[in-house]
C-alpha cells in the first residue's frame, strides 16, 4: 500500500492534471490524500468530484489556513500506507520519479529523497538564498540535511510513525526526517517549472523562514556565536583601553572626541541587538512549543472510515 500526501491551497488548475499523471505510475493498491487549506477557488469542488469517481482519492480540510508544513504533518498522521510519498500538486515534483522511489524503498531504504540538480522556473534570489542557507545549516546543524531538497520524499511507515510522534511545532519536515534518521538515499533529478497558476509560496521570505527554522530548531550554534562575539568585543575593548593608557603615559597624542564615541556606541549597540535578536528567535520557538496548541484542526474528512 502506497500513500500519497499532497498539501494544497488554491490549486484548481493543477489537480486534475496531477491525478492523471500519478494514476499512471502508482501501483494498484494506493491512496491519494489531499490536505486542503481553506481555498478561495474550486479546489474543494474538484476534489469532491474526484473522490466520487475514485474512492482511493481522499482529502481533509482544516478549520483555518495552517500552511503547507502543518498540512503535510496532518496528512502523514492520516495516511495508512506501508510507505508514504509527500509531494506538491504543481508538477514540480515529477510523478515519473515515483516508481524509482518505490523501487529504492523495496531495496531496503527507509527514506528516499529526490535531490534537485537544476531548478527551472525559479527566480535567482530564491536560488541564492537556498544555496547559502543550506551551506550554513549543514555547517552548524546537529543533523545533516541534504542540500537542494524539499519535502518531496518517500518515507517508510516506521519513519512516519516516529515523525508523527514528534511534538515539534515548526513543521520543518526535512529537518525532522534528519532527526529521525534511518537508512536514506538520494535520487538526482531536474526540477521542471510549475505547471499552472502562481505559487502561494513567498520566494524570498519563505526561504528565509525555512532557513531560520533549520538554524534555530536544529542547532544552538547561534547562541554560541553571540557569546563568542560578546567575548571578542569585550577583549577588543580591553586591549583598546590598554593601548590608550600606554599612549597617555608616554605622552603620545591620540584621537579623542565624538567620532570615537559614536563608533564604539554603534558597534556595541549593534552587537547587543544581534544577541537579543538571536535570543528572541529561540525564545519565540520555546513559546510556541510550551503553549502546546494543536498544530491543526481538521474540519472535514472525505473518504475515511468513520
Amino acid at each position: 500500500m502506497i500513500s500519497l500526501v499532497v498539501p494544497i491551497f488554491n490549486e484548481e488548475r493543477n489537480i486534475n492534471v496531477f491525478l492523471e499523471k500519478v494514476s499512471k505510475v502508482l501501483p494498484k493498491k494506493h491512496e491519494i490524500l489531499f490536505c486542503l487549506d481553506p481555498s478561495t477557488d474550486r479546489s474543494e469542488e474538484i476534489l469532491k468530484k474526484a473522490h466520487q469517481q475514485d474512492a482511493r482519492i481522499k482529502f481533509i480540510t482544516f478549520s483555518r489556513r495552517v500552511g503547507q508544513p502543518m498540512a503535510t504533518l496532518a496528512g502523514l498522521g492520516m495516511s495508512s500506507g506501508d510507505a508514504v510519498i509527500v509531494m506538491d500538486v504543481d508538477m514540480q515534483d515529477p510523478p515519473g520519479l515515483i516508481p524509482e522511489m518505490i523501487q529504492k524503498w523495496r531495496e531496503g531504504y527507509d527514506v528516499v529523497i529526490p535531490q534537485r540538480r537544476s531548478r527551472r522556473g525559479e527566480p535567482w534570489i530564491k536560488k541564492v538564498v537556498s544555496h547559502v542557507g543550506y551551506r550554513i545549516i549543514n555547517k552548524i546543524s546537529d543533523v545533516p540535511i541534504p542540500p537542494n531538497t524539499g519535502d518531496f520524499r518517500l518515507l517508510a511507515r516506521k519513519v512516519v510513525n516516529h515523525l508523527v510522534a514528534l511534538k515539534e511545532n515548526h513543521g520543518f519536515l526535512r529537518g525532522m526526517v534528519a532527526v529521525v534518521g534511518f537508512r536514506q538515499c538520494l535520487i538526482p533529478f531536474d526540477r521542471p517549472p510549475r505547471h499552472a497558476g502562481k505559487t502561494n509560496y513567498n520566494q524570498f521570505l519563505g526561504s528565509l523562514r525555512i532557513g531560520f527554522n533549520g538554524i534555530f530548531c536544529f542547532s544552538t550554534y547561534a547562541l554560541t556565536l553571540a557569546s563568542t562575539m560578546g567575548f571578542m568585543i569585550a577583549g577588543l575593548s580591553i586591549l583598546l583601553g590598554i593601548f590608550y593608557a600606554i599612549l597617555k603615559i608616554y605622552g603620545f597624542p591620540f584621537p579623542m572626541g565624538n567620532p570615537t564615541i559614536v563608533i564604539l556606541v554603534l558597534l556595541m549597540g549593534g552587537i547587543q541587538l544581534i544577541g537579543i535578536g538571536i535570543l528572541g528567535e529561540y525564545i519565540a520557538r520555546i513559546y510556541d512549543e510550551v503553549r502546546e496548541r494543536p498544530k491543526f484542526i481538521i474540519n472535514q474528512k472525505f473518504g475515511f472510515k468513520k
